[in-house]
Formats: structure tokens, sequence, C-alpha cells
């Protein structure tokens, strides 16, 4: 591989081979991928912010800026944690690039570290080019377990580098212009119950029992939010309307005791039009009335709330310059919109026109054997040279 020290330039599939060598599992660190990504850029002249999380010493989100000191630019927007690779049958060394049969295999060619390398190429030549409209690249951390990473970027990026602009969010979208997603919410709750023989239940209070109250509350919603007729904009989606779900519960002690304790995630994705915040106040609502009649039994239960994760939708933007971009680069004009979370829909609520446009098929995201189209990537690549054209 080329050597940074000496001022070489990686291509495009050099970079991602050294950010997937980097294990930045969102559990660990990402340190060391943000030191190299820091030192490279600074080998060709290029200054790199980072902005450690106070709260978690070991990861850092990292921006930078190339071009005159003004505002306007055009951000490039990516995420530097992957899922991890724990338990997934995977036939090759996950943290190693494979060529084979027509694409690249590795964690994170596809989401997203294949799109962070072209991004990071797209700034180095930017660089070299004299680029008339300044370009920016920003890099966050813990996107995947909630896009909890780069609202503390987006902050941190105020006043350290000239306000963008259009960002264009990464992800993969097969290069095609997504204008809208869906918002969501993770809510931690955690039901505190009386613990008693089961054969006097009634003298306690089942965690589980009250907690399947509100697990219950998801599937009536459900059932309510299919079964309305579609707004405009939901119908853009499948499915056309919000959604809540319960992935995860553990709770117990044995089997004839009444439960102590049970703990689940409460999570929703709704469609944009959906006020999140009356989503939670809805929920809450229910929880304090379930927890009301658990106290009504004993006082010392109670259910605590957590919010895990908030990220708010993408909304389809009139005449927005992001889409335009994305739009006049690659030649899609079909509408396309999609139900995952992305950084975009906060970069939009941060003030920057947004969409989501990047290299590789959502389908492979997170699964063993990772991969993205060699097509796809060079697609990608093609993207970025036209990019830097634009801005010259």
């Amino acid at each position: 591989m080329t050597d940074t020290k000496s001022g070489g330039r990686l291509s495009p599939l050099e970079l991602m081979t050294k950010l997937i060598s980097f294990p930045t599992v969102s559990r660990d660190t990402n340190l060391p991928l943000v030191d190299w990504v820091e030192d490279y850029l600074g080998s060709h002249g290029i200054t790199a912010h980072r902005w450690p999380d106070p709260d978690q010493p070991h990861k850092a989100a990292l921006f930078a800026h190339v071009g005159a000191e003004v505002e306007g630019a055009i951000v490039l927007s990516g995420h530097t944690d992957v899922v991890p690779v724990d338990g997934q049958p995977w036939d090759t060394d996950p943290w190693t690039v494979l060529e084979k049969d027509g694409r690249y295999y590795g964690r994170g060619t596809c989401d997203m570290k294949g799109y962070d390398a072209l991004a990071i190429w797209a700034l180095v030549e930017a660089h070299y080019a004299g680029i008339k409209r300044p370009l920016q690249l920003a890099l966050s951390f813990d996107e995947e377990v909630g896009c909890t990473g780069a609202p503390l970027m987006i902050e941190a990026m105020q006043g350290v580098i000239p306000k963008g602009a259009s960002v264009i969010v990464g992800e993969p979208s097969s290069m095609k212009a997504v204008t809208g997603h869906k918002g969501g919410q993770g809510i931690y709750t955690h039901v505190v119950g009386f613990e008693v023989h089961s054969s006097i239940m009634h003298t306690g209070v089942s965690a589980i029992l009250e907690a399947a109250k509100l697990i219950s509350f998801a599937t009536e919603k459900n059932a309510v939010n299919f079964a309305a007729e579609p707004t405009t904009l939901g119908a853009m989606f499948d499915p056309p309307c919000t959604t809540w779900h319960v992935g995860m519960i553990e709770g117990g002690t044995a089997h004839n005791i009444t439960a102590k304790d049970c703990k689940f995630a409460m999570d929703f994705r709704a469609v944009p039009g959906d006020d999140p915040d009356a989503l939670v106040a809805d929920y809450v609502a229910r929880v304090r009335e379930v927890e009301a009649g658990m106290q009504a039994v004993h006082p010392d239960t109670r259910i605590d709330l957590n919010i895990r994760f908030a990220v708010p939708p993408l909304r389809p933007e009139d005449g927005g310059e992001a889409e335009g971009i994305a739009r006049a680069i690659t030649g899609d004009n079909a509408g396309h919109v999609v139900s995952y979370g992305t950084e975009a829909g906060q970069f939009q609520a941060a003030g920057y026109s947004a969409v989501v446009c990047g290299p590789g098929d959502i389908a492979q995201a997170h699964q063993p054997n990772e991969f993205i189209e060699i097509a796809q990537f060079e697609a990608g690549h093609q993207f970025m040279r036209d990019l830097v054209t634009r801005l010259m």
C-alpha cells in the first residue's frame, strides 16, 4: 500500500481496505481509524478536526473542510462504526477485503466504509483540484446503535468549520437519490414489580404480566395504523404507516415467583408527518396508567423509561439542493424513500439540505459475508469524480 507519510494518494480501494482493517464495532473504540484518517489527511495538508465524546473517551467523530473558508460547502457524511460479526458464519476474514466474483467482501464494504473511502478520496482530490465551492467530510460514530453520535458531531462542527449547505449521506441506496425516510425512537422500559410466591400472586406485582400490557400497546397501535388510510407522505413507504415493535425482552426469577423485573425495548418507526414527540407521549401515558395500577397493589413498584435513541425522519424537500445534486450526477429522477433511519434526518433538522445516495444494496448490510458489487463501488467512484468537477 502507498506510504501516506510520503504524501501518496491512495485509491478508493486502498482506502476501503485500510478502513475495513479497523474492527470498529459500535461497542468498541473507533480511535485507531480516526487516528489513521487524521494522519492521512494531514499528509496531504488537510486539517482534520476530531470531537471526542466526553461520555465515551474511546470514541470520536472526525470532520474536515477543503476549499475556500466560506459557508455553503457540500458535505459528504458517513459513519465509522459497523455491526458485530459475532456468531455470523463468515467464509472469509471480515476485516480483510476479498475480491471475488465481481464483489468486494468484508464487514463495512456496503455499510458503509466503502462510501467513507470514496468520500475521503474525493476530499483529497478536491483539495488538489483547487475547487471553487468547498467540500467537507463528516465521519460519525454510533450510527449503528441509533444514530446517537451524529447530533453531537453536527453541533461540534458549527463554528469550527464553515457551515455547510447540502449533505450527501452515503448509506447504501444503489446510487439512487433517496429523499425521505422514517424517523424512529427507542425507549428502554424497565418494569419493577414485587416478588411473592405465585400461589398468592394477588398480593404481589408481576413485572412480566405488567410489561405484557405495554407490549400489547404496540400490537394495538399497529392494528390501528395498518387499518387507517395512509397519509400522502405515508403512502410513499412500505409499510405506509408508523410501526411499533419490541425486539428484545428479559425478566423473571423463577416459574413460581411473580417477576421482580422485566426489561424490554419499545421502538417505533414514524412516517414523516407523524409527530415523534406525540408518539412518545402516547406511550408514556399508557406506561403511567399501568404503573398506577401496580402501585395500587404495592407502592415500591415502578416503571422506568430511558430514551435509547431518537432519529428524526428525512422529509422530501421542495427543490432541495442535495437532491438536485444527486439527481444531476446519477441521472436518477425517480422517487425513492426507505423505512430505515439515517443521519440525513439529523442533518436536515440542523438546517442542511439532505439526501441519501451511496453505493451498495441495503440488503447486504449487517449480513455475514457482507459485500458490495464492484460495479456499485465504481459507480460511487464516478459519482465522486463528477462531484469534484462540479465544484471546480
